[in-house]
């Protein structure tokens, strides 16, 4: 029997794993896609609390739908500057992005 916590254990690791992505690649590819493993983490708890807490409401998986049209214009934003920014210096890696430093 599969319960809230195997559920929640699950969105753990998978928010630690893109924890992880986000803070030490240097790729901004990387990153983005860290970010997105921590969006789907939140996006199972979500439909687990709604599972398991009110099985006859539909708020978690309005809220899921939400962060996964949030997700999206996330990564259509972040794709396209990643694409601007390796045009404009021939490469990905965020270390590069010193624009803003004096």
């Amino acid at each position: 029997m599969i319960t809230l916590n195997h559920y929640l254990i699950l969105g753990a690791v998978l928010f630690c794993i893109g924890l992880y992505g986000a803070l030490a690649k240097r790729s901004a590819v990387a990153v983005l896609m860290g970010i997105e493993l921590m969006l789907n983490a939140v996006n199972i708890n979500l439909l687990a609390f709604n599972r398991f807490l009110t099985p006859d409401k539909m708020v978690g998986h309005v809220f899921a739908i939400f962060v996964i049209v949030v997700a999206a214009a996330e990564v259509a934003v972040g794709l396209a500057l990643v694409i601007n920014i390796y045009r404009d210096r021939s490469t990905t890696m965020v270390d590069d992005f010193d624009w803003l430093k004096w």
